[in-house]
């Protein structure tokens, strides 16, 4: 039987197993052949992925602080409509709902359809003649599907699902790096701070690069989203966002010195499904192919994760708009059934339309825009509530907090000179959430309470 809404919570191992699946997933499979289009310096590219993470690290500390002061489902909504404005906390709904999973959900699909085509060549015929769409296609909105139809089912049944997956996820990959480390054969590439590394370090190149880290560290905040269904929150919930966060950062900084040790420059520049081709020269083409799947199946954990966390943004907007009430209602489990199918439907769109490394770029800027603002919030919330209860206070304030603004400012003023048409995409979706906004502002005398 579904759960009842209160007869379930989600404890700090399923918590943590959202967070590391939430991250570990397009990013990191896909994006190092966009950084070394840029970059050469062996040194630069894994500073790269260990930046990112001190990104995240210092990120989930400051958010641990707003989560135990507020602990309330809705991530950033609920954090900037009570630290800033109503209007303010509906636009990052509106972006997080929009962007920030339905986005990422749709590009792990995409990204698993094309891992899947290296082990089932015939996923790439076209479903008719002149069609743009292929069987992948059909694989990738089919696991969007299936997922959507476990979690709309039962919360207890998602986490299960959640923690199995991913925990099968974080052993094959910690396998494949020891593989890498024994099995590869090293390139020419030197990891050790040199002259040219440090110049790349301080290049508009690095710092657009990061945006790709940023976008594949995305998802350290995951659990914010749930806060009202974590068992003891204002207690687990800065566990949960720092352990997640911190070992996704080993892993990281481990696989992309797999990839960049074992396989040439060339062979990754531009190239979407680098772990295909690092598995390919680890372990040989056939069982590269192999390898191939293995990582289209450990996609699935991802966008589990994402399916599992978004609705939850959008539950928490109906309950306090009006004019998006029919969003908020839950079925007999206790899941937001109807945010759940917005999503769903959002996520449809992105695969059906895709443009990969435009998309990656918009979302990371978007989500790094609102990010930002939130962190900063701690600041603002200590300014004008001292007395606040903080069950948890950000470790290394005001260090960790400033450093993560300094480093996501420096990356979001390089988009946007670097890559202004994707920064106006952004600009455009936080302007239609703000006409969106006033219109439900408008429509709100016209509703009824029941």
């Amino acid at each position: 039987m579904p759960d009842s809404p209160s007869s379930y919570k989600i404890n700090f191992r399923a918590g943590t197993a959202i967070v590391i699946a939430s991250m570990v997933g397009t990013g990191v499979f896909t994006s190092l052949g966009f950084q070394v289009l840029g970059i050469q310096s062996g040194f630069a590219l894994l500073m790269l992925w260990a930046v990112g993470g001190l990104i995240a690290l210092c990120g989930a500390v400051s958010y641990g602080e707003l989560a135990a002061a507020m602990p309330r489902s809705g991530g950033e909504y609920h954090y900037l409509s009570q630290i800033y404005h109503p209007a303010l906390g509906f636009l990052s709904g509106w972006v997080s709902a929009t962007v920030g999973f339905a986005a990422p959900t749709a590009l792990a699909a995409l990204a698993l359809a094309r891992y899947s085509q290296g082990v089932w060549p015939e996923l790439a015929t076209p479903l008719g003649a002149g069609s743009a769409y292929t069987w992948a296609t059909v694989l990738a909105v089919a696991v969007v599907l299936g997922l959507a139809l476990v979690h709309g089912r039962s919360t207890r049944a998602g986490s299960r699902l959640q923690v199995v997956i991913t925990t099968v996820k974080v052993l094959i990959l910690v396998a494949f790096i020891g593989a890498g480390l024994v099995l590869g054969k090293p390139q020419p590439l030197t990891f050790a701070p040199d002259a040219a590394g440090w110049r790349a370090l301080l290049s508009p190149t690095f710092a657009v690069s990061l945006v790709y880290v940023s976008y594949a560290y995305s998802g350290w905040n995951a659990a914010v989203y749930l806060t009202g269904e974590i068992e003891r929150p204002q207690r687990n919930l800065s566990r949960i966002l720092l352990t997640g966060t911190a070992a996704v950062l080993l892993l990281y900084v481990g696989l992309n010195y797999v990839f960049l040790r074992a396989t040439p420059l060339a062979v990754l520049k531009g190239q979407l499904e680098v772990g295909y081709l690092a598995a390919s020269w680890v372990f040989g083409p056939a069982l590269g192919r192999l390898m191939g799947g293995v990582i289209a199946a450990l996609l699935v954990s991802t966008i589990s994760a994402m399916i599992f966390a978004g609705p939850r943004i959008v539950q928490t907007m109906g309950e306090d708009l009006p004019a998006l009430g029919w969003l908020a209602g839950r079925s007999r489990a206790g899941i937001p059934v109807r945010a759940l199918l917005l999503q769903v439907a959002i996520t449809l769109v992105f695969i059906l339309k895709p443009d990969f490394q435009a998309v990656l770029v918009y979302a990371g800027f978007v989500l790094n825009l609102f990010t930002f603002l939130t962190v900063l919030g701690v600041f603002v919330l200590r300014w004008r509530q001292p007395e606040l209860p903080r069950p948890y206070r950000a470790w290394g304030y005001p260090v960790t907090p400033l450093l993560f603004l300094a480093l996501s400012a420096w990356t979001l003023v390089f988009i946007i000179k670097d890559k202004p048409t994707e920064s106006l995409y952004g600009f455009y979706t936080v302007a239609s959430g703000l006409l969106l906004y006033f219109a439900a502002q408008k429509l709100r005398p016209a509703v009824r309470p029941t």
